[in-house]
């Protein structure tokens, strides 16, 4: 099903908040679960119902109605890193993304990730990332340029029709014989820093080969939050300069010093517009 369109336009980077109610008088309800700045921007006539209509302090929609509203930027450290375009057409933008910078807003990122650098300096509001690399992650990413072509690549990434390799430095001893192909189920809750394993129905897979010394190179064939991590550490071989695996480590925001040892290296896929094989290769080194 195709979401609607939100009412209120790609605004300097940044598209609206969409916030689902619970029903009832909005202004109350946008009041008790978000404050007084929120109050505020419905006597301000900035909050818009999905049909385009303003939200006013009489307003009242029932259970699971949407409003749309700009949110408030939080207070952020500036990434110190530029974002390379490594190659750009009329439907896709594959950029370098450096450690350290999220690929679209979430919780405290917002104007310092990918997608907001981006859409600001290319002037592209539509733009949209295909996948993600986590925020300390580095590396080839993929993003589309027009929303007639979004689904075609997001589709292709979510049924993990796209080649992906990566390389990571790693410490300690494997404790299994490489290469070797790991497979678990991989769960992460919103709840907690770290993602773990279970037993269950397998839903990751990671081939891992040691290219000598430290360095590693490790090839997903699907796509679950911090799995590389997870698996790395699963065996003894936990990513040098992780903040999380195996053990949650508290690292100052503005502290740049250690980036992750990961590198998303390579992507190849066969274009889903016109069926040509496309490759591209990270400038970066680990």
């Amino acid at each position: 099903m195709t979401r609607r369109a939100a009412p209120l336009p790609v605004r300097d980077g940044l598209g609206p908040a969409r916030v689902r109610l619970r029903g009832g008088a909005v202004l109350v309800e946008l009041a008790s679960r978000f404050g007084e700045a929120a109050a505020e921007k419905v006597f301000n006539g900035e909050v818009l119902a999905a049909d385009g209509s303003v939200v006013t302090a009489g307003t009242v929609l029932p259970p699971n109605s949407l409003v749309y509203l700009y949110r408030d930027l939080p207070d952020e450290v500036e990434v110190p890193f530029d974002v390379p375009i490594l190659h750009r057409d009329d439907d896709i933008v594959v950029v370098d993304k450096p450690h350290f910078l999220a690929t679209m807003p979430r919780g405290g990122h917002v104007a310092q990730t990918a997608l907001v650098r981006l859409r600001r300096s290319l002037s592209l509001p539509d733009l949209s990332p295909a996948h993600r690399l986590d925020r300390l992650t580095a590396g080839v990413l993929l993003f589309t340029v027009r929303r007639d072509v979004r689904g075609a690549y997001q589709t292709m990434f979510a049924r993990g029709a796209v080649r992906k390799t990566y390389l990571a430095r790693a410490a300690g001893t494997p404790a299994v014989v490489l290469p070797t192909a790991l497979r678990s189920r991989i769960i992460k809750q919103r709840s907690r820093l770290q993602a773990y394993e279970e037993q269950g129905d397998v839903n990751a897979e990671t081939l891992v080969e040691h290219l000598g010394d430290d360095l590693y190179r490790l090839t997903p064939h699907t796509g679950r939050t911090h799995q590389l991590r997870v698996h790395m550490a699963s065996i003894g071989l936990p990513i040098r300069n992780d903040p999380l695996y195996p053990r949650v480590l508290d690292v100052a925001a503005d502290d740049f010093s250690r980036p992750l040892q990961l590198l998303a290296q390579r992507l190849e896929l066969e274009d889903p517009l016109t069926g040509e094989t496309r490759c591209f290769t990270t400038g970066r080194t680990l």
